[in-house]
């Protein structure tokens, strides 16, 4: 492990500013129509119990990484594959956050440039940012934490201001029901965002308080869930459910219709500042999780060795998982949930945390004196 330590407040931040990253981006829940902001909420209530996963397995090896932890848990052998699988998982979301944002700033600005210059460049401050350690990565977080949010703000004004939300077009709510929006709720938004905290299993060694654990990762992901909600009503209620449907970046579309006082509009600078913010940090807490895991499996004292190799093969590997964005978000929609996310982010903690319960229970009835 890194010789580091973040404090309670730092870790909220950055589970904040990861779990809006690139959700904010995409239409998230859309399927559920007018009702997307339930199927959000519903998918954060799941995710909170993929949490206690995370952090009961934390509570029984406080002091070591999951890549160390699974070791003890089901044998050196399948453990250091496990570990290594999973390290390979963080990567290919690293790049596919990366390939998310890359797209986004092809639209918004540089549609000329080649999205393998809009990576790179990326990549090197990432790259930069994790060779510095959890701690930068975490100050650096505080800082553009009031900045996201003051953009928040800002723009929830000016939308309101602008008479631009119709809340005619969030009814009739659950038209369909409510299987519709559960079956959304758990095959989508929970597994994205909310499931893929599953990166901070791989940070949480490093908070310096560890009994705020349990709460300080649940409020961060119940305030996340809420802005998300929140920012999915908005977007349909300013563009309404078709259009958001057709639309990539529905947040984007919806702070272009922003025009007030025949002077204030074409605010499209602020959301590509905030996409930038996001993007950077999302793709930096799993990459830094791949770069860390690595160096621990390994046995290689100087994690930030490891940062421009691995670096150049999440530059590579964000330019081939899809040849265009359309079947990059098929992917996203229909094949990783599945075979990736279901897996890593539900069914091996849950058998990894089965195993470490008889375990440790094992170890506590042997510790018990004689009578």
């Amino acid at each position: 492990m890194e010789k580091a330590k973040i404090s309670a407040y730092q870790l909220f931040v950055l589970i904040v500013l990861f779990e809006i990253g690139s959700a904010l981006l995409v239409p998230l829940a859309i399927e559920a129509k007018q009702d997307a902001w339930l199927a959000i909420l519903l998918g954060m209530t799941g995710g909170f119990f993929i949490f206690f996963m995370y952090h009961r397995l934390y509570l029984y090896y406080p002091d070591c990484l999951p890549t160390t932890y699974v070791q003890k848990i089901i044998g050196k052998f399948c453990g250091r594959i496990l570990a290594f699988l999973y390290m390979i998982y963080f990567l290919y979301l690293a790049a596919r956050v990366l390939r998310d944002f890359g797209e986004v700033l092809a639209v918004i600005a540089y549609p000329v440039t080649p999205i393998t210059l809009n990576h790179a460049f990326l990549v090197l401050v990432v790259i930069y940012t994790v060779r510095k350690g959890i701690e930068v990565l975490a100050r650096t977080g505080e800082l553009f934490f009031v900045l996201i949010y003051l953009l928040a703000i800002s723009g929830f004004i000016l939308l309101l201001v602008s008479g631009l939300i119709d809340l005619n077009n969030l009814k009739p709510m659950l038209e369909e029901g409510l299987s519709p929006v559960i079956k959304v709720a758990f095959t989508q938004s929970l597994f994205f965002p909310f499931g893929e905290a599953v990166v901070f299993a791989m940070i949480l060694p490093y908070l310096n308080n560890p009994k705020k654990a349990k709460i300080i990762g649940l409020s961060a992901l119940g305030l996340s869930g809420i802005n998300l909600a929140i920012s999915m009503t908005v977007n349909i209620g300013v563009l309404g459910v078709s259009q958001v449907l057709r639309t990539q970046f529905p947040l984007l579309s919806t702070i272009q219709m922003i025009q007030l006082a025949e002077f204030l509009e074409r605010l499209d600078i602020f959301f590509m500042l905030a996409v930038i913010v996001l993007g950077f940090f999302k793709i930096s807490l799993f990459f830094y999780a791949a770069v860390i895991g690595t160096a621990d499996l390994f046995h290689i004292k100087k994690p930030s060795q490891l940062a421009f190799p691995i670096g150049f093969v999440l530059l590579f590997l964000s330019i081939i998982i899809a040849s265009n964005i359309m079947e990059h978000f098929r992917e996203g929609l229909q094949i990783v949930p599945v075979y990736l996310h279901l897996p890593f982010q539900i069914i091996l903690p849950l058998l990894l945390l089965i195993i470490a319960f008889f375990k440790n229970r094992k170890k506590r009835g042997q510790g018990k004196p004689s009578t």
